[in-house]
C-alpha cells in the first residue's frame, strides 16, 4: 500500500513541477514580448 502511495506522490510532484516550469516559461515569454514590442 505504501508503495502505491509513494508513486502517486512522486508522479503528483512531477506534475506540479511540469505545471510550475511551463507557467514560468509562459511568463518570461511574456515579458520578452512585453519589453521589446510594446516600446517603440
Amino acid at each position: 500500500m505504501m508503495e502505491g502511495m509513494n508513486g502517486m506522490m512522486m508522479f503528483g510532484m512531477g506534475l506540479a513541477w511540469l505545471l510550475v516550469v511551463i507557467v514560468l516559461i509562459l511568463a518570461a515569454a511574456a515579458l520578452i514580448k512585453y519589453l521589446f514590442f510594446s516600446g517603440r
